[in-house]
């Protein structure tokens, strides 16, 4: 029978899948995608649908959901705290775990939705923390080899919202992430400055690791960024174009400027979006842009996947013709494109 995917995916958008398996055990997840791979099968493994969007025509293969549970911690005065998670556990459950044991490094990733699994593979980041940083390992079941293998972190290509996971797509199945993380009640040195100002202190500085998520979840929640059910600027993506990286000369003059360490500079999304003619709430009452952050495009209640697809295109070829700059979208996009 034919399985919805809308209500597995934070944008609440997508057709049937032609089978759907919830897999409990890491044995069931390797085994599920293994079958279908030798069957050649198409698979979709799904994690918490928080970065995806399906076309309505859905998906017509296997779709595995991955509900893999378990978190493993040791932890000295001396190395740290090294924390080993099952792909499906919860991402901000985890980092509300961390902060209460003191485990620090991923207290500014607070209110992100989704799953542990899929936190590597768009090496996820947000209020100046990446999760690279403090990702000692990735377990993974190799399609292509048919194997189980560890990428230390050194093997995984971190980079802006990407990693060699992401970049070779459909190879790996995050079957646990490990962790290695600070101990104590500080948080990391505050490397945004809109975050640093929120808590009272400077860049560089530092707050409790509990004051930290606060702060973050306080701005998620003001940007529609914390899942919220009766709050349709919520019924997205999260943001659904990555921040641009251009050589200095290309950036549009009073866009804001973050300088990368290999000469590049990064800028900002939100502010081309905006500058291009694209403001708050831009879009119609099926699919719009969030009335508090013009980088998530949002299902108003009624939208459908092309509704969705419609106006991301508008606004990367509005962009693109005001300033020559083609933004690239951050979700997976399932048997669809722009």
């Amino acid at each position: 029978m034919a399985e919805p995917l809308a209500a597995l995916t934070t944008l609440r958008v997508g057709g049937p899948a032609a089978e759907l398996v919830e897999a409990r055990t890491e044995d069931e997840l390797v085994t599920a995608v293994r079958a279908a791979d030798e069957a050649g099968r198409p698979v979709l493994v799904l994690g918490g649908g928080s970065n995806l969007l399906v076309a309505d025509d859905g998906f017509d293969g296997l779709v595995v959901a991955v509900r893999t549970r378990g978190v493993q911690a040791d932890a000295d005065a001396c190395g740290g705290a090294v924390v080993r998670v099952a792909a499906g556990e919860s991402w901000d459950a985890l980092v509300e775990r961390s902060v209460a044991a003191g485990w620090i490094g991923i207290e500014a990733l607070s209110g992100i939705p989704g799953l542990v699994g899929g936190t590597p593979i768009q090496n996820v980041g947000a209020y100046g923390q990446e999760v690279g940083a403090s990702i000692a390992s990735v377990r993974c079941w190799d399609r292509a080899t048919s194997s189980v293998r560890t990428l230390f972190a050194q093997d995984c290509r971190f980079g802006y919202r990407t990693s060699r996971l992401k970049q070779e797509p459909g190879r790996w199945v995050v079957l646990e992430v490990v962790l290695q993380l600070r101990l104590g009640d500080l948080g990391a040195p505050v490397g945004y400055a809109e975050l640093a100002a929120r808590l009272g202190i400077e860049v560089g500085e530092r707050a409790s690791a509990a004051d930290v998520r606060a702060a973050v979840l306080e701005l998620r929640r003001g940007k529609g960024m914390v899942l919220d059910g009766a709050d349709h600027d919520t019924w997205s993506a999260g943001s659904f174009f990555t921040n641009p990286v251009l050589a200095p000369a290309a950036v549009p003059d009073g866009a804001p400027r973050w300088p990368q360490p290999d000469g590049t500079v990064k800028t900002s999304a939100a502010w081309l979006i905006e500058h291009a003619g694209y403001g708050k709430g831009y879009g119609n009452d099926r699919a719009a842009l969030s009335s508090k952050h013009t980088l998530a495009l949002t299902n108003r209640g009624a939208a459908s996947a092309e509704d969705l697809l419609r106006l991301a295109r508008e606004v990367r070829d509005g962009v693109a013709e005001r300033y020559g700059i083609t933004l690239v979208n951050e979700p997976v996009l399932v048997g669809c494109e722009l």
